[in-house]
Formats: C-alpha cells, sequence, structure tokens
C-alpha cells in the first residue's frame, strides 16, 4: 500500500513539472507573437504604434516618446541603405519566466540582400498584454 501511494505521489508530481512547462512553453511562444506582431508594425511604418508597444509608455515625456518614433523611422531607412531592407520578421525562440511574466524573445531580421541577423526582444507581460522592455 505504500508502494502504491508513493507511486501516485510520484506520478502526480511529474504531471505537474510536465503541465509547468508546457505553461511556460505557451507562455513564450505568446510574448514571440507578440513580438514578431510589432515588429511587423514597424516594418509597416507604423512607428508610432511601435513605439507605444513598449512597457510603461505613458510615464515617459512626450518629446521623449517623438524622438523615439524618430528613432524608429531612422532604423528602417537606415535598414534600407545598408541591406535593402527589412522583408521579414521570424520568430526563432522564446524563453519565458513564468514566475517574473518576463520573456526574451528570438526574432530573426531577413534582409532584402538576402542577409539575417537575430535580435533578442525582451518582452514583460503587463495586464495581461506582452509589451517590449
Amino acid at each position: 500500500m505504500k508502494k502504491l501511494l508513493m507511486f501516485i505521489i510520484l506520478l502526480l508530481s511529474l504531471c505537474a513539472v510536465s503541465c509547468s512547462h508546457e505553461k511556460e512553453e505557451d507562455m513564450g511562444q505568446l510574448a514571440a507573437i507578440a513580438a514578431k506582431g510589432y515588429y511587423d508594425e514597424l516594418l509597416q511604418g507604423k512607428y508610432e504604434e511601435f513605439v507605444d508597444a513598449t512597457y510603461r509608455r505613458d510615464s515617459i515625456p512626450a518629446v521623449y516618446r517623438e524622438q523615439l518614433i524618430a528613432n524608429a523611422k531612422m532604423y528602417i531607412g537606415q535598414q534600407n541603405v545598408e541591406h535593402q531592407g527589412i522583408k521579414e520578421v521570424t520568430i526563432a525562440n522564446a524563453k519565458a519566466d513564468t514566475a517574473r511574466r518576463t520573456a526574451q524573445v528570438f526574432l530573426v531580421l531577413n534582409y532584402g540582400d538576402k542577409s539575417n541577423e537575430q535580435i533578442v526582444v525582451p518582452m514583460i507581460q503587463y495586464q495581461g498584454i506582452w509589451k517590449m522592455r
């Protein structure tokens, strides 16, 4: 009887571990989808929306927000000159820390000159929405 009880406890703990890992993967995937969406907006010229996708954007002064928007425009312009633009953004990987509600999203920027670059986008879940940090 004691062996059966130990077996059941072991089985339940294995289920709990596998379920928590599955939740971590789901959280990472959700963060990755959000990050890719924000970068897709950047490619579409939606610079304000890209800047507004940052964590605590309401607490930054309007002048600084305008500078961030100008920086996003300059970044895209620079990529157009150096790499014939960013043609596509793909998700490479994502790792979530469910306890802290954070994630590291790895995106691949595929350029018009056929080169690519992997970037890391730190994300945080705030009020149920994934935002860039």
